[in-house]
């Protein structure tokens, strides 16, 4: 196995034990909503410092339901994934192409030597 796959090997457990070690150690289970958002965790820390605190702004737009707020969280999530992935593999397509652009230039360069080295020899 290479050094590459055993680094991605670990990563990923690694990521699956993030995900899976708050479910197995119970970590929330003495919340309501276990598992909320920094969103909902903020409104519900200020409203008991101050229960009489009104908020500066309301949303534009405000999802009838947490499955549909949801999806579109992980909707933004994935255009957003999708942009990174376009950008990082349009780099590495042009650091590639320039470099196999040199070298081509260096063989047909190290060629016409060699073919103007045996021009002069005859």
């Amino acid at each position: 196995m290479s050094r590459n796959t055993k680094i991605n090997v670990l990563l990923l457990v690694l990521v699956a034990a993030l995900a899976v070690l708050p479910l197995a150690l119970g970590l929330g289970d003495h919340k309501k909503e276990p598992f909320t958002g920094s969103d909902g965790e903020a409104e519900t820390a200020i409203t008991e410092i101050e229960p009489d605190y009104k908020p500066w702004f309301s949303p534009l737009y405000e999802p009838p339901s947490g499955e549909i707020e949801s999806a579109l969280f992980s909707l933004q999530a994935a255009l957003g994934a999708g942009v990174l992935a376009y950008y990082f593999g349009l780099r590495r397509g042009r650091r590639q192409g320039e470099q196999r652009a040199l070298e081509r230039a260096a063989a047909s360069q190290d060629r016409d030597t060699a073919e103007e080295s045996t021009v002069e020899r005859a």
